[in-house]
């Protein structure tokens, strides 16, 4: 990857995400970094964190700079995966010699049937609908 090639395995963990941030926008791909995701135990609220990318409202990507990834680092990812139901993830190591990643796949992903995002964009419609006739 062109950031580990550029600033080589020596540097923060925050200058690669500046880094890595700067080359999907010069691919024009959509992301939010530091996105604030907040923790739920048993309905409640607990507090939040944050995540380093949500790429195309898709693929969490988490970023280290250590020496090796772990199974600790894996485990936290999956963790990350199943606590916001995202399909899949990445976490990329820049702390190495060579630039390491892993794919990471949520074992519990539920996908929303289509019967769901039917009735889901129908309520979307109507409320559009109920909005836009207040404001003519």
């Amino acid at each position: 990857m062109e950031v580990h090639r550029v600033l080589g395995n020596d540097v923060q963990e925050v200058i690669y995400q500046r880094a890595l941030a700067h080359e999907l926008d010069l691919f024009s791909i959509s992301f939010a970094r530091e996105v604030e995701m907040s923790i739920f135990y048993k309905g409640l609220l607990m507090g939040t964190r944050r995540d380093d990318f949500l790429v195309e409202d898709k693929v969490l990507v988490e970023l280290e700079a250590i020496i090796k990834l772990e199974d600790v680092h894996l485990a936290q990812a999956i963790n990350y995966l199943e606590a916001y139901n995202l399909e899949i993830g990445l976490l990329i190591n820049f702390g190495s010699i060579s630039l390491t990643f892993k794919r990471v796949l949520n074992p519990h992903f539920r996908r929303f049937h289509a019967k769901s995002e039917n009735k889901m964009d129908n309520k979307i419609r109507f409320i559009h609908k109920s909005v836009k006739s207040r404001f003519r």
